[in-house]
């Protein structure tokens, strides 16, 4: 019960990844806010909000507050992602993948940030992706936020050095959640491939050769929740 007295939010805490992360602190005694968009998914513990609005945002972070006591570990995993060619990216497409999976990071950090440099040793793991460290084709609008969701990390990780806050990002390949399922539709709907193929292909561009557990991040969460590294961006691929 490493986390026994600890209060940790954890955005997209519904399903997949998210879920998966909030059952790992919980099993180390922290109290755990899921906050997401889809109260029911969310359960007793939850509190709903849209991530791109920071009203929000904050009014969610003030209720998980005001239930369990100040933030000290905030978990960033709400996200979302398309495909489709850089040429055919409508400003519509580039402004959600930004507003979700970058500005999203940036309204929970500040919304928790007084609160985490109080506490002895305030934590902000965000969960991003092998497209925060590299570059893929038919992605653009996703990996730029990506890129800036790890670059954000590092860029707190340099200005709260000096405190007790440390900042990092855990960087999956494709995971077995609903969001690759998506992906795997889109795929079999435009290449006309069949559900094993397309998964089999996703699963091929991890360097694992296989799609990685939400259990796997959860684990690499907590490790980085209980240690002292600062601005790092762990790949899990």
């Amino acid at each position: 019960m490493r986390l026994q007295g600890r209060h940790a939010i954890v955005t997209g805490g519904g399903t997949g990844i998210g879920a998966a992360i909030a059952a790992a602190l919980e099993a180390e005694g922290a109290s755990v806010s899921r906050i997401g968009r889809q109260p029911e998914r969310l359960g007793a513990g939850g509190f709903a909000a849209d991530v791109t609005d920071c009203a929000q945002v904050d009014a969610a972070f003030a209720a998980a507050r005001a239930a369990h006591g100040p933030i000290s570990i905030l978990v960033n995993n709400a996200g979302v992602s398309a495909g489709v060619p850089f040429a055919k990216v409508t400003e519509t497409q580039w402004r959600e993948m930004l507003a979700v999976n970058l500005d999203g990071v940036f309204h929970c950090c500040q919304a928790a940030l007084d609160d985490l440099l109080a506490a002895e040793s305030g934590r902000i793991v965000t969960i991003a992706s092998m497209a925060g460290l590299y570059g893929f084709a038919y992605a653009s609008p996703y990996i730029a936020a990506k890129h800036g969701a790890v670059g954000l990390m590092r860029a707190l990780a340099a200005e709260y050095a000096a405190t007790g806050l440390r900042a990092n990002a855990v960087c999956p390949g494709f995971v077995d959640t609903d969001m690759t399922v998506r992906s795997v539709a889109n795929i079999t709907s435009k290449t006309g491939r069949s559900e094993k193929e397309a998964r089999a292909e996703l699963a091929r561009l991890n360097p694992s050769g296989r799609l990685i557990a939400p259990e796997e991040i959860a684990r690499e969460t907590l490790a980085l929740i209980l240690s002292e590294r600062n601005g790092e961006a762990v790949e899990i691929a």
